[in-house]
This record gives C-alpha cells, sequence and structure tokens, in this order.
C-alpha cells in the first residue's frame, strides 16, 4: 500500500496513537483529515503535521445520527476517502459485578458501533472506485478476555469478528481491511478508561503506561499497511501480550487459566 498523495482519515486522532499515525502518514505524504472530540487537542496535532494541508473535523462519536453529515464533510475535504482509520476508542478498569449497564453500552457505542457506522458511510465510495482501505484500531484484548475489561473485550472482539467477516465480503471489490492489534502502547488509555459507575479512571500506574511510545506504535502499523497485512500486533518484541496472541492459537485452555490468576481476588457475601 502507497500513502503519498492518499487521503487518510484518522478518528481520535487527537492523543495518543491516533496523534502517532497523523504524523506518521504526514510524513509519508498523505493527506490528512484528522478527527476528534476536543478542537485545540487536535489542532495541536495538525500543528505537528509536515503536510500540505490538514483538515480537522471535530464531532461525537456517541452521536451516530451526525455521522452521515460528519462523512460527508470529510469527503467533501479533498474529493474521496481512501484510507479510514477508526481509531477512536474508550477502554475499562472495573469488574463486571461492579459495571453498571450504561458503561457497556457506552463502551459499545464508541468502540464498535460508531466504527462501524463511519465505514458503512464510506465503503460505498471506496467500492465504486474499486479501491480503499479499513485499519480498524482493536486491540489485544479483541483476542483475549482480560479482567476488568469485560465491556472492552467484548467491543474490541465484535470490531475484530465484524472486520474479519467484512474483509471477506469486500475484498471481490478490491476493499482491503485491516485490524491492528495493540499490546502495551504508553497513551492515556487507562486513565481516560471507564469505571464500573461511568466515572474516568484517573491517573494510575497501569502497566500500559510502560509501554511502547506512539510513534514507536505508528512505524509498526504504517509498516505493516505498506505490506498490506491484514493483522497487525503492535507491541514490543518479545512482550508478554503478544505471548497471549500466540497462546490463544496454541494452547487456550493454559491462557484462561492465566487470565484467571490475573484477576483481582474480592470476597463478596
Amino acid at each position: 500500500m502507497d500513502f503519498a498523495g492518499k487521503t487518510v482519515w484518522i478518528t481520535g486522532a487527537s492523543s495518543g496513537i491516533g496523534a502517532g499515525l497523523a504524523t506518521a502518514f504526514a510524513r509519508a505524504g498523505a493527506r490528512l483529515i484528522l478527527s476528534g472530540r476536543r478542537a485545540e487537542a487536535l489542532a495541536e496535532v495538525a500543528g505537528r503535521c509536515q503536510a500540505e494541508r490538514v483538515h480537522q473535523i471535530v464531532f461525537e462519536a456517541t452521536d451516530l445520527d451526525a455521522l452521515p453529515e460528519v462523512a460527508a464533510r470529510a469527503a467533501a475535504c479533498t474529493g474521496q476517502i481512501d484510507i479510514l482509520v477508526n481509531n477512536a476508542g474508550i477502554s475499562q478498569r472495573s469488574l463486571a459485578l461492579d459495571t453498571d449497564f450504561d458503561v457497556y453500552r457506552t463502551i459499545m457505542e464508541v468502540d464498535f458501533f460508531a466504527p462501524l457506522r463511519l465505514t458503512q458511510l464510506v465503503l460505498p465510495a471506496m467500492v465504486a472506485r474499486g479501491a480503499g482501505a479499513i485499519v480498524n484500531n482493536a486491540s489485544v484484548a479483541g483476542k483475549v478476555g482480560s479482567p476488568l475489561r469485560t465491556g472492552y473485550s467484548a467491543a474490541k472482539h465484535a470490531m475484530v469478528g465484524w472486520s474479519d467477516a467484512l474483509r471477506a465480503e469486500i475484498a471481490q471489490y478490491g476493499v482491503t481491511v485491516h485490524v491492528v492489534t495493540p499490546g502495551f502502547v504508553a497513551t492515556g488509555i487507562a486513565a481516560n478508561a471507564l469505571k464500573g459507575d461511568g466515572s474516568v479512571n484517573g491517573p494510575t500506574d497501569d502497566p500500559v503506561n510502560a509501554g511502547i511510545s506512539i510513534d514507536e506504535a505508528a512505524a509498526i502499523i504504517l509498516a505493516a499497511l505498506a505490506e498490506d497485512r491484514r493483522e497487525i500486533p503492535v507491541a514490543r518484541a518479545g512482550a508478554p501480550e503478544l505471548m497471549m496472541l500466540d497462546l490463544i492459537r496454541s494452547d487456550p485452555e493454559r491462557l484462561f487459566d492465566l487470565m484467571a490468576s490475573m484477576a483481582p481476588k474480592v470476597a463478596r457475601g
């Protein structure tokens, strides 16, 4: 896959992996459309991109009714979307027994239904042209059921399954689907995660904070996309989360026991 001159629309571009991807795609010669909820943070990322022109669209991912107009604005920026990067998302840090139903609904809407809807709106034009790429940022948690992340794992598993099925259907039209499964990347994902009551987790010493940088993650992703790889794990070489991706295929029983051992032990009456 070549990025030079292509229009790349990145959601969740105001921070984290999305911000890293914005600067990486800019260096590769892409035209950018950056989206996020925070206009000031989005403008800061846009200012760091060495691109001829960077378009910015601020919107709330959970406002599904507004997405058709948002997608139309994005397409009008350069005439077409060549690569859609569904990166916006929110994580979770709460046990299932302590999590309100509305938290599950929010995570599912942000992490699954919003990217699904944007893809529905962008995909027909790609199919008509016989070219395009959908890049869905999932997670290792989309392959492995992780404690404290029942809602997040559910949404990311849904994204992975939907992406795999979508890929099978639209390969005939020249449109590719790529699934990114990051492990530990040093972003604000843990601090911004939802707790069981819907409040924000806040700064913590979560292990994810010791992960690779967003620029390292972006470099891995772009290198894999350049090779048209359909599944893209992202983590430090030899990281435990990469071992988990191997275990889910080779020894799932061992993985299930490992995950159970990692769950917080809470006495309940």
